[in-house]
């Protein structure tokens, strides 16, 4: 594996050092002097060459998994194969891991041997995390020299909120037709909508007024009021969250419920008041990361007043997330509109989770992400 020569600071210093012996050995006359200068110099020589040639090392580096939950266990694996016959091999390793260099201790390589270094990557920040490239460097004689060596390019791990364990949602809490203010009793069928029949519809659910009238054919889609949709509504306005960590507790509060609902069958939509975020999951959805990948990339907005308010069609059970900055007059009255609505409020400054309600909404608040989702289970998702 070739690299790039270069001197160390040791190394120079001995250079210049020697030259200057030698130098003013010569001009003064002095043997001892040129003898010592002229060993330096050498011996730099020496370190120079001791690098020279590829070190006889194959290497490899992978990084897994490639998406973690934050705070989630993520390593990378450095893997060696000293090709040399009769020396030793000795390596220093160095990762640049979202921007800061992290050494990696590697043992020394017999001839003919394999060695695997694993090393912790810290996941500590939700989004893109760059790993790479990984730097391998290879010392010199006494440490006056050195070869460095590049392996790899950049590998990107995407780091997602976290995701704690929710019950779920209500049941039996649909608005009925799109536009009604009623709730829809547990069993039966909720009309959400109609389109034109396709060859192989079920005749039975032909939509005859609607068919009679419009000369078409309608059949009509209906919602089990068992699985209402689940509309979480992010505020990610950075005056509602004054400081870093209760937006991350927002975040995942947020990933949280759409979770737990997506894995109860439920649809969801996720959106942020500043409307930067919105997006749909379709009931029926087995492990689906769209959510997540959208909540990792998510950072506090400046400059936006109101949320945008949530479809009319999204309104069964409406989760509004903020922080304790958050003017909630908006959010009320935005979790209002919903059969459930509910705000979750992050606030650092609580000592004792609460619970109280205001309007026609629910309002939770904890200081931490653990509060919220217990009174969710509590109160909500009785």
């Amino acid at each position: 594996m070739k690299g790039r020569l270069r001197l160390t600071a040791r190394g120079v210093g001995a250079l210049v050092l020697g030259v200057s012996l030698l130098v003013l050995g010569v001009w003064w006359r002095y043997p001892g002097m040129v003898g010592f200068g002229a060993a330096l110099v050498l011996l730099v020589v020496a370190a120079v060459g001791s690098v020279l040639l590829p070190a006889p090392v194959d290497a490899a580096r992978t990084v897994r998994p490639r998406t973690v939950h934050r705070l989630g266990a993520c390593a990378g694996t450095l893997t060696l194969t000293s090709t040399s016959r009769r020396l030793p091999v000795r390596l220093d390793a160095v990762d640049l891991i979202g921007g800061t260099p992290i050494g990696i201790e590697v043992p020394p390589l017999k001839p003919g041997t394999e060695s695997s270094v694993d090393y912790p990557i810290p996941t500590t920040r939700r989004g893109v995390l760059p790993v790479g490239p990984l730097e391998l460097r290879r010392p010199g004689l006494a440490g006056l020299a050195g070869a460095r060596m590049s392996l790899g390019g950049v590998t990107e791990v995407r780091v997602v909120p976290r995701v704690l364990p929710v019950r779920g949602l209500p049941s039996g809490v649909r608005r009925g037709h799109v536009g009604a203010d009623e709730r829809v009793e547990r069993g039966g069928t909720d009309l959400v909508g109609l389109r034109e029949y396709v060859p192989g519809d079920d005749l039975r659910r032909l939509h005859w007024a609607t068919s009679a009238r419009t000369g078409v054919l309608m059949v009509r889609e209906d919602a089990d009021p068992a699985r209402p949709h689940l509309a979480v509504l992010l505020d990610d306005r950075a005056g509602s969250h004054p400081d870093e960590d209760g937006f991350e507790d927002a975040v995942e509060t947020a990933a949280s419920l759409l979770t737990a609902a997506v894995a109860g069958g439920h649809p969801v939509r996720l959106m942020s008041a500043s409307g930067g975020v919105d997006l749909e999951v379709a009931a029926g959805t087995l492990e689906d990361d769209t959510t997540l990948a959208a909540l990792a990339d998510v950072q506090p907005v400046s400059d936006v007043d109101a949320p945008l308010p949530l479809p009319v069609r999204d309104l069964d059970v409406v989760a509004v997330i903020s922080g304790a900055g958050a003017e909630r007059a908006s959010l009320l009255l935005e979790a209002g509109r919903a059969s459930v609505g509910v705000v979750l409020v992050v606030d650092r400054a609580t000592e004792k989770p609460s619970t109280h309600a205001v309007g026609g909404a629910l309002v939770l608040t904890g200081a931490r992400v653990e509060d919220l989702v217990a009174l969710w289970d509590t109160v909500v998702a009785r």
